[in-house]
């Protein structure tokens, strides 16, 4: 039996999911050799950066702002926590809930994190206004796949 050509909606480069996860890894990789100064990952670095903007969030605050469920975050955080960036402390007004707190070393750390992302638009080859612009429609279409509605 003759095999029959793979349609064209079909093939792997016309995926637009292909094309973000492609994308996605590329970056990713980008910023390893930025991060490995700091000691962190690039997952720890979205959680630094989410801190660095507003301390004190419960994990369930964090976890929303990342779009992270708490069993990816908890070993992130645990692994931030024992390398002296973070503190989890319990709330004194809902134990059941933990706070997330920079230590002075972890907000230390922000200063030295500064020319990250100067160096990511230069390792892209991207003015920071073009890297600005692509964030910027990268974030409009993730608006615009959460409001869009599934079929179950």
């Amino acid at each position: 039996m003759k095999r029959q050509p793979t349609p064209a909606d079909l093939l792997l480069d016309q995926q637009l999911c292909f094309a973000l996860y492609a994308a996605s890894r590329s970056v990713t990789g980008l910023y390893r050799p930025l991060l490995e100064p700091l000691g962190l990952t690039y997952p720890q670095y979205l959680v630094m950066l989410v801190l660095w903007e507003r301390d004190g969030l419960s994990v369930r605050e964090l976890g929303q702002r990342l779009q992270l469920d708490s069993g990816t975050l908890t070993p992130l955080l645990k692994r931030l926590q024992a390398a002296g960036l973070v503190d989890r402390q319990r709330r004194s007004k809902d134990e059941r809930e933990v706070e997330i707190r920079l230590t002075g070393a972890g907000l230390a750390l922000r200063e030295q994190a500064t020319d990250v992302p100067a160096c990511l638009a230069q390792r892209l080859n991207l003015s920071m206004d073009r890297l600005q612009d692509l964030r910027d429609q990268l974030k409009q279409f993730t608006r615009q796949l959460q409001h869009t509605p599934t079929e179950d």
